[in-house]
């Protein structure tokens, strides 16, 4: 399996060392065709050299589908990619656009309280449709919730939407920062990334 990494400036490459770490102990069966930044001065970059991984840089978004139509991944995964993924790009690799939205996308567009996902104590979990990932970590805040969570889905045309591959959950403290919430959900998430990508790597397979 043919993985295509999307990182930015914007974070710090820690889905990405999960993926690399996960491939190079075996637990991941999948190699790294590429990591693509949109900027040189990615700190996922760094990573990428520590591992001798091939890098690309995409200031454009009009060619980022000519660049991944000449590497052919089996899945892009997007890892703190900030530009706009163009139509064309969605259109021309469905249900192969991986995406980590920092809340919890339900399986209905139609997001009502019957068709909301339920955090793990029963409350409606929160989409945080269209926020970044400081502003829906101080959404989670904000309406005091109990737990705040991301979730992976495929890109899609709809914005924020589509086949979830998977959630996960933090519980929320009493006296929690953005920051110190969002440290414990990151490193979930780091472990959702890997472990949606191996289910994926085993139905490839099969």
């Amino acid at each position: 399996m043919k993985l295509a990494i999307l990182i930015s400036n914007a974070g710090t490459g820690t889905n990405l060392q999960a993926i690399i770490d996960a491939i190079e102990s075996g637990e991941l069966n999948a190699e790294i065709c590429a990591v693509i930044s949109d900027k040189t001065e990615s700190l996922g970059l760094e990573r990428a050299r520590k591992h001798n991984l091939k890098i690309e840089i995409c200031p454009k978004k009009e060619e980022l589908k000519s660049l991944l139509d000449k590497l052919n991944p089996d899945y892009i995964c997007l890892a703190g990619w900030k530009q706009i993924i163009l139509d064309e790009v969605i259109l021309a690799y469905p249900n192969r656009i991986l995406n980590l939205h920092p809340g919890l996308i339900p399986d209905s567009i139609d997001a009502s309280s019957d068709t909301s996902v339920k955090n793990p104590d029963e409350t409606d979990a929160l989409w945080n449709k269209g926020m970044l990932t400081d502003k829906a970590i101080q959404n989670f805040l904000e309406e005091n919730c109990t737990y705040a969570g991301s979730s992976i889905h495929f890109l899609t045309l709809n914005f924020d939407f589509g086949p979830v591959l998977g959630r996960t959950f933090e519980a929320i403290k009493k006296g929690d920062s953005v920051a110190s919430l969002y440290e414990r959900l990151k490193k979930k998430e780091n472990e959702l990334y890997v472990e949606v990508l191996k289910k994926l790597a085993v139905s490839q397979q099969e």
